[in-house]
């Protein structure tokens, strides 16, 4: 990989974190109007359809895009990352964007703690160093004492369980599937559970809120297309450092449309957390170099 291609890289990553962070300040505000399964399964209608599109224009098209080595675990993924983007949308609604997604930033130390009973991977003394401090920042932002019982504290937190147990399968998968397969069964096993279960819960939308709608499918649709740029054009360990920006962009746009407050300890609590974080990509990075 060239610095040019890092570059090209770098930019679309952060121009995904961008558009990751607009959308999850939509489905904030459709969430806290509308119920949550219908808002996701609306947003997995036009995800499945924008996988499709994707697949039917690669050599051998949706037929080769259907073809897994591990059908079973390919349903459980979408199924488990439809189940988180529902848990994670209600931690909008229940805390809001910022401290949220403080919380959320511990996916990457559950991957890393969870890679050595999932994928039989090693973990060394020193990542575990980092993922016990990168909890010392969850607990931070928890405030222990006082909110590390409440239940809506601790339901970013079980997001971050899941969407790290849903990372941790991708990869697994990866062993034989191309990405490519895997970007075709999330969407559309995503699609028809959300639609099992979100149709049960349809309430009407006003059209103003039905414009908010489109404008979130589109992002979803574009950031998971940015994402596939990025991940084409540099390598996922030296670009995944600025998928953290989604933090930034999500705790500005918190503070500045729902009128969120960045607590001291939700702030102390982040940089720790991302910190750790960082040290797991690299140390990770160092050991696939060796």
């Amino acid at each position: 990989m060239n610095d040019q291609s890092f570059r090209l890289g770098a930019i679309l990553m952060t121009a995904t974190s961008f558009v990751f962070a607009m959308q999850d300040g939509i489905s904030r505000h459709l969430a806290s109007e509308y119920n949550v399964y219908m808002v996701v399964m609306i947003r997995y209608w036009f995800f499945a359809i924008f996988v499709m599109t994707v697949a039917s224009r690669k050599a051998g098209g949706i037929r080769a895009a259907t073809k897994t080595h591990f059908p079973l675990i390919q349903i459980f993924r979408g199924v488990l990352l439809a189940a988180e983007i529902c848990v994670m949308v209600t931690a909008f609604t229940l805390l809001g964007l910022v401290e949220s997604h403080a919380v959320f930033t511990s996916y990457p130390l559950l991957i890393a703690a969870l890679s050595g009973p999932v994928l039989g991977e090693k973990v060394g003394w020193r990542r575990w160093t980092a993922i016990g401090i990168g909890f010392v920042g969850i607990l931070i932002i928890l405030e222990p004492g006082y909110r590390v019982f409440s239940p809506e504290a601790l339901v970013p937190l079980i997001a971050a369980l899941m969407f790290a147990l849903y990372g941790l399968l991708t990869r697994y998968v990866a062993r034989k599937d191309r990405s490519s397969v895997s970007f075709f069964w999330t969407g559309v096993t995503g699609a028809v559970v959300m639609t099992a279960v979100g149709m049960f819960h349809w309430e009407p939308m006003v059209p103003r809120d039905w414009a908010w709608m489109a404008l979130l499918c589109c992002t979803a649709a574009g950031a998971h297309w940015l994402m596939i740029r990025a991940l084409e054009v540099a390598e996922a360990s030296a670009i995944q450092p600025f998928a953290y920006l989604q933090l930034v962009f999500a705790t500005a746009l918190g503070m500045a449309v729902f009128g969120e407050v960045l607590e001291p300890n939700v702030a102390i609590g982040a940089v720790i957390v991302v910190g750790a974080g960082l040290f797991t990509l690299w140390r990770a990075r160092v050991k696939a170099t060796r």
